[in-house]
């Protein structure tokens, strides 16, 4: 038996709950992909899928079975694909995921020219706050911001990630600049909308950590529209000090400095990381990106 096709053929059952649409994706007749997934089933003494005349479910011992062969498939899959490409000329599609503020203000503009660079590379990028992970059909390079990933990934450290409170002056002036972050609770608060919530406004006294969020006037995903909000003096923010850079400049918005220091997360070590399998890197397109992406930040 072909234990290697037959764990390739098991997956994809697996993953379209079809023999048929199976078959249809390797090219061969249902019976032989149906014969080879029973050997497969056979050499193993268990059952890995239930089968009726209309549709096939994963058993539970197959769904534990399926999880731990993904990861060894797709890193055979990513192996094979490094040693065809070495020292081959950068080429081919690269999927870039990254945040949304970060990536429209400091990772586009770099792009034309990675472009120039690598001509034959086909860049497709997403903006996304949500979480990627980096595997099966997903991206070859993540931009996100946050604490080193416990993943079995690469984490390089592009920049550091503070978070600062900012108000507009005429916000400032109307309800007056508060003195202590415990009155930040008789303010108002706009707030981004993280994929685990909005984001807290932390402090820690005397080894103790308070939650001194102001109530809220606003939250969303949309850094840029909460940035506007804040300029129009609907209320404090807290942001990325990269993002204000901007309005700060133009005085637009006050940076607000507070004893004890204002914090969005009790891990102090906020950083945006750049993220990749550690065997991609092998590969001269990803290989390419990372070294252009780290030298620019």
């Amino acid at each position: 038996m072909d234990q290697l096709r037959a764990l390739r053929y098991f997956c994809k059952v697996v993953e379209t709950g079809s023999f048929t649409r199976a078959a249809e994706a390797y090219s061969v007749p249902p019976s032989s992909l149906s014969r080879r997934v029973a050997d497969l089933e056979k050499s193993l003494g268990a059952n890995l899928l239930k089968r009726s005349t209309r549709v096939v479910k994963v058993t539970e011992i197959g769904q534990i079975y399926f999880e731990q062969i993904q990861d060894i498939l797709l890193q055979l899959e990513q192996s094979d694909e490094a040693v065809r490409s070495y020292q081959a000329k950068p080429m081919g599609q690269l999927r870039i995921s990254s945040m949304v503020g970060f990536g429209e203000r400091s990772l586009l503009p770099l792009l034309g020219e990675f472009k120039i660079l690598y001509p034959d590379i086909i860049l497709d990028v997403s903006l996304s706050d949500e979480l990627s992970t980096l595997g099966r059909d997903d991206v070859d390079i993540a931009i996100r911001g946050g604490y080193a990933p416990n993943e079995r990934v690469q984490a390089i450290r592009l920049m550091d990630n503070e978070f600062i409170p900012v108000a507009s002056p005429a916000y400032l002036e109307t309800m007056g600049t508060p003195d202590g972050v415990f009155e930040l609770r008789q303010h108002k608060g706009l707030f981004y909308r993280t994929p685990n919530g909005p984001t807290p406004w932390l402090c820690e006294l005397a080894g103790e950590w308070h939650d001194v969020s102001a109530p809220a006037v606003a939250v969303s995903n949309n850094g840029k529209w909460l940035g506007e909000q804040a300029v129009a003096g609907q209320g404090i923010m807290m942001a990325p000090r990269w993002s204000l850079a901007d309005y700060l400049a133009k005085g637009e918005l006050c940076e607000l400095h507070f004893d004890p220091v204002l914090r969005i997360s009790q891990n102090a070590e906020l950083a945006i990381y750049l993220l990749y399998q550690k065997q991609r890197y092998l590969v001269p397109k990803v290989k390419a990106a990372v070294d252009f992406l780290v030298a620019r930040f």
